[in-house]
């Protein structure tokens, strides 16, 4: 039985410092089930593979051995979209009138923030 799944889930499980026992909770998983994956001597089903892959933010792909990116869904064109709506977002606070100050609120900052850092990690991978 090809074991790459399994190899997979124990890789992404040890890279985010969680036991077996915590990921199965996770999963909604008995603890066993998940150690008979990452041992292969058991494959999980469609709905589970989906959850795993949800929970690292991998793909499916990824997890079956069938490509070594991570995430090959954000590209150029998820970049591209991430910079028209900053830019979009700049005019509209210009034309009513607000800049990011002391004054703006927190969130819209934090949220413009998390949306520069998040284009910068795209931009990386």
């Amino acid at each position: 039985m090809n074991n790459e799944l399994g190899k997979r889930i124990k890789l992404l499980r040890e890279e985010k410092e969680l036991s077996q026992l915590e990921l199965a909770k996770i999963l909604n998983i008995s603890n066993s089930t998940l150690s008979q994956y990452e041992a292969g001597n058991r494959v999980p089903g469609d709905d589970i593979k989906k959850k795993i892959a949800d929970f690292f933010n991998v793909s499916v792909d990824f997890l079956l051995g069938r490509t070594e990116e991570k995430n090959p869904y954000t590209n150029d064109k998820d970049l591209d979209k991430v910079d028209k709506f900053l830019l979009e977002l700049k005019e509209k606070m210009e034309k009513e009138g607000l800049e990011f100050d002391e004054t703006s609120p927190q969130e819209l900052i934090e949220t413009y923030k998390l949306l520069l850092e998040f284009k910068k990690k795209m931009k990386k991978e």
